[in-house]
């Protein structure tokens, strides 16, 4: 079995450390923009031609789901993705976790980017699956960069900013950027309020993982022999993980994983 995995950067290890965890026996293929990244603030129809060249890349190994692993390239170019690749390549978008967050009850907040905060994607979401729950949209400027980079100094600077911008009372945090996942215990550690229940986020790299086991008829197996393959395309050239995934647990179970040949 073959997953592939797509953004323009890093974003996409959660999905893919989650893909790994639920079958080692899997075989890996990541397809990153580093000559088109960030993605966020291209145009629409400029992003789409971009994740549509990346996902063209990943199509070309030939495996059995293409996920792709960022909420903005989602937002835009999942319909001209699936014109172009289904039904013959199932492909799975990653949406923030509001329905679920918001069946908690109490209190959310959403962490996303600029771009994403106040978007007519996002009010459709929390219109339709917010349900009663009062929902704040939180802007987290510079958070996915600072990701991106590894630059700690720089995540800490957006988390603080976010968390501020936080109300208090918020039991949940729907994290609405893959790339946000990468560094859930910091935005955890910087929300939660002394003597409050402990916080609860919600990412979607579980979700689009077993997602894109139902769509190809596969079934989670964590105990499968770890002989899954890793094969990792920048802007459609062969290489390696860039340096800063080492920097998350999700990157380093990532280097375990033996090259293609």
């Amino acid at each position: 079995m073959k997953i592939a995995l797509m953004d323009s950067g890093i974003g996409l290890l959660a999905a893919t450390a989650a893909v790994r965890r639920l079958r080692p026996d899997a075989d890996l293929i990541l397809s990153l923009d580093p000559d088109g990244m960030p993605w966020g603030p291209r145009t629409p129809e400029d992003l789409t031609g971009r994740a549509l060249a990346v996902a063209e890349a990943a199509a070309g190994h030939r495996p059995d789901a293409l996920i792709v692993g960022c909420n903005t390239a989602t937002v835009h170019a999942l319909p001209a993705l699936r014109a172009r690749f289904e039904p013959v390549l199932p492909v799975i978008g990653t949406v923030p976790a509001i329905k679920p967050a918001a069946a908690g009850g109490g209190p959310v907040a959403i962490w996303a980017t600029p771009a994403t905060t106040g978007s007519a994607y996002q009010r459709g979401l929390i219109e339709e699956f917010g349900g009663d729950a009062v929902v704040t949209e939180v802007p987290c400027p510079g958070l996915a960069d600072a990701v991106e980079h590894a630059d700690e100094a720089a995540v800490a600077a957006a988390v603080d900013a976010a968390a501020a911008l936080t109300p208090d009372g918020v039991t949940t945090v729907v994290l609405g950027c893959t790339h946000y996942e990468l560094v859930a215990e910091r935005i955890r550690a910087a929300v939660q309020r002394p003597g409050a229940p402990r916080l609860v986020l919600h990412g979607s790299a579980g979700a689009v993982a077993a997602q894109a086991l139902r769509r190809v008829g596969a079934r989670p197996d964590p105990g499968a022999p770890a002989q899954g393959t890793l094969t990792v395309l920048l802007s459609g050239r062969a290489g390696v993980l860039p340096a800063p995934a080492s920097a998350y647990e999700e990157g380093r179970l990532l280097r375990a994983v033996a090259p293609a040949r």
